[in-house]
């Protein structure tokens, strides 16, 4: 299987002193650094990837522990490979930000009782490189967009192709207007729609986005919000990927968790890629903590039948988080011409206050 040998590969690369990882964390350094790892303390990376980020904090002192999360099995294979090197310091868990609690108490970690909190949103590296995953418009792939494909646990997941092929025309806008910030929604979700109706299914990357392009005119690219080029149907993309995922209401429900096991003085890093995992986090650490954030849409369409529990949410309606910085970070000129995916990052750090 092709994610064995990334994996291997992988392993083999960042045990090498010569050779440099296929993998680049983003903003790396600032996030250890807001973190401030000391000897014995206790990590959670809630967004495990290829490990980057935690090998960097478990690297800091040897009597530090990390437990890594990721809903990608492949992710969590490879965690699983990397925790030999730390001879149990780095302790795998395969889940969403909702599994959380059931796992961690599955290990005996109680509330309040962690000190350091590391979010990285997104695709990771391996998702967006692989064109079995859909997420890339460069590589042409099924539609499938599912972050936690393969895992046992939710095996019944809709594919990105299921999204397309089912959802009805007014739905579809919402999912591209309110996920992909897309202004022109309308325009895309009557595409699909025509497109299907003409027994056209969209079963591959090339095809969703030849389409987006054929229907936006001419160009395949315009500005983004930064003036870089970007694909016509990157904002595409990203909706049905968000969608797929539930992204938003995970993220809003991981941030609750974040303030419910850090303990008083805990830090918390979040990394975001786009304006809506920013606002998010933003929200929560000015203490406005919001309840159905993000289910526009019906749900017969989403298979979700987690919700947020009510005393929880309302328990941190004020501010609980002292802000680091005054200003959102990005990334230097020089990372980014490093790591071009890194140009869209922002970071933001906080000390939990109680």
């Amino acid at each position: 299987m092709w994610h064995r040998q990334w994996i291997k590969t992988y392993c083999t690369l960042t045990q090498s002193r010569t050779v440099k990882p296929q993998h680049i964390p983003v903003l790396c350094q600032e996030a250890i650094n807001f973190l401030k790892p000391m000897h014995e303390q206790t990590f959670i990376d809630m967004t495990f990837g290829a490990g980057g980020h935690t090998k960097e904090l478990l690297d800091r002192h040897g009597d530090i522990k990390v437990y890594a999360l990721d809903r990608d099995p492949i992710a969590y294979e490879l965690a699983k490979t990397l925790s030999t090197q730390y001879q149990g310091r780095l302790i795998p868990l395969l889940g969403k930000f909702s599994d959380l609690p059931r796992l961690l108490a599955e290990h005996n970690v109680q509330q309040h009782s962690v000190d350091g909190i590391l979010f990285d949103f997104g695709c990771s590296s391996m998702q967006f490189d692989e064109a079995d995953r859909g997420f890339s418009i460069s590589k042409n792939g099924p539609v499938d967009m599912r972050m936690d494909r393969g895992s046992d646990a939710n095996s019944e997941q809709i594919t990105a192709a299921d999204v397309l092929a089912r959802a009805e025309e007014t739905d579809l806008v919402k999912i591209l207007r309110i996920y992909g910030e897309e202004k022109s929604a309308k325009k895309i979700a009557r595409a699909i729609v025509e497109a299907r109706s003409a027994l056209h299914k969209i079963e591959t990357t090339k095809q969703l986005a030849d389409l987006v392009a054929a229907c936006m005119g001419d160009t395949s690219h315009r500005m983004d919000k930064m003036q870089r080029p970007a694909h016509v149907a990157t904002k595409t993309f990203q909706a049905l990927r968000i969608f797929v995922n539930n992204e938003l209401n995970e993220i809003n429900y991981g941030m609750i968790l974040a303030n419910t096991y850090l303990k008083p003085e805990g830090r918390l890093v979040a990394i975001t890629f786009h304006s809506l995992e920013d606002t998010i986090v933003k929200r929560h650490l000015n203490g406005n903590v919001i309840e159905g954030l993000a289910n526009p849409v019906p749900l017969k369409y989403c298979g979700y039948d987690f919700t947020h529990d009510k005393e929880l949410v309302e328990s941190f309606v004020s501010s609980n988080w002292k802000q680091l910085h005054k200003h959102v970070l990005v990334p230097t000129e020089s990372e980014v011409a490093r790591n071009s995916r890194s140009r869209s990052a922002k970071l933001r750090a906080a000390i939990k206050l109680k």
